[in-house]
């Protein structure tokens, strides 16, 4: 799916498109044959800091299980751990896609808090399969193990996949290593969380 993005249309306008697709989607699922009830969001990076969000945010029975390749989970964390400069402005980013500095007001401190799937787990939380390579320079791999101990500690069902070789959009090439054992991964997650 697609979504608005910053900075002509900051947080929360993409998740709220993301709410709009699931939304469409399960209002339309006879034309498409999918089951309403069984939804898995999935994404890649910024796509997949959405499908967390999406999946934490709310009580959803019909959302089964999140899928979230090496995005970032706590924007708070992104802001005070920016990457490597020469590979990603995250200052930069983070305002843009938020609307400015968390250290600006109290209101964008608490939108940054918001903004972080890491904020919103909780007990019924979906199963969740995370992915992560340790050579990622654009969202660092502490995102995925924070996130991993978190959902431990509240009894959330999950998998952390640490790829230490692996670097961010690791599985381009589904034929590599990493495309392959994501792929298996995922594969076996879907088949598990979307059981009858």
């Amino acid at each position: 799916m697609d979504y608005r993005l910053a900075p002509r249309h900051p947080f929360p306008a993409a998740l709220e498109d993301v709410y709009a697709a699931i939304d469409w989607l399960r209002a339309n699922a006879d034309t498409h044959g999918i089951d309403p009830e069984r939804v898995v969001l999935c994404g890649r990076s910024a796509g997949g800091h959405l499908a967390l969000l999406a999946a934490y945010r709310g009580a959803r029975p019909y959302v089964r299980g999140v899928v979230s390749l090496y995005a970032p989970t706590d924007l708070h964390f992104s802001w005070a751990n920016p990457s490597n400069p020469l590979v990603l402005d995250t200052p930069t980013t983070l305002r843009a896609f938020m609307g400015g500095a968390p250290t600006a007001s109290a209101a964008l401190d608490a939108r940054y808090t918001e903004a972080s799937p890491l904020r919103h787990v909780h007990a019924g939380a979906p199963p969740t399969l995370l992915v992560h390579g340790g050579r990622d320079e654009l969202v660092r791999a502490r995102q995925m193990t924070r996130l991993a101990a978190r959902l431990e500690a509240d009894g959330v069902a999950h998998f952390a996949l640490a790829l230490p070789w692996a670097t961010h959009g690791c599985e381009a090439s589904l034929a590599g290593p990493s495309g392959q054992l994501i792929a298996y991964a995922v594969a076996r997650f879907l088949e598990s969380v979307t059981r009858e």
